[in-house]
């Protein structure tokens, strides 16, 4: 079995993966990713009687990357087509994107930093 684990949610659906190696895992992570921020496009929510979300505030799809020294991370795919890396488990928190970092750049760097 692997020991780097990607779990894919968009919308219902739940895919799920297992890797051995770091660097397949996260590409298999950015194909993925970027598939799924073609297909975003969510409509806003609400406006009336409760508050308006935007389609950037709606996580349309999640991916899970969970591996080895408690390493867990992934990426949100946003209603707009947008994305962001984050880290954590019972608390995400976004990656701060250095200057030409992508999102799955930021990804490789906590996974290889660990």
């Amino acid at each position: 079995m692997g020991g780097y684990r990607v779990k894919i949610r968009n919308g219902p659906k739940v895919e799920k993966e297992r890797f051995d190696d770091v660097d397949a895992a996260l590409s298999a992570i950015e194909s993925r990713g970027r598939e799924l921020e073609r297909d975003s496009n969510a409509d806003p929510v609400g406006g009336h009687l409760v508050r308006r979300i935007e389609p950037v505030q709606q996580v349309t799809a999640r991916i899970e990357f969970a591996g080895p020294r408690r390493l867990r991370a992934g990426i949100d795919v946003r209603g707009d087509g947008s994305a962001e890396a984050w880290t954590g488990s019972l608390r995400r928190r976004v990656v701060e994107q250095r200057a030409g970092e992508s999102p799955y750049d930021a990804l490789r760097r906590i996974a290889h930093d660990g």
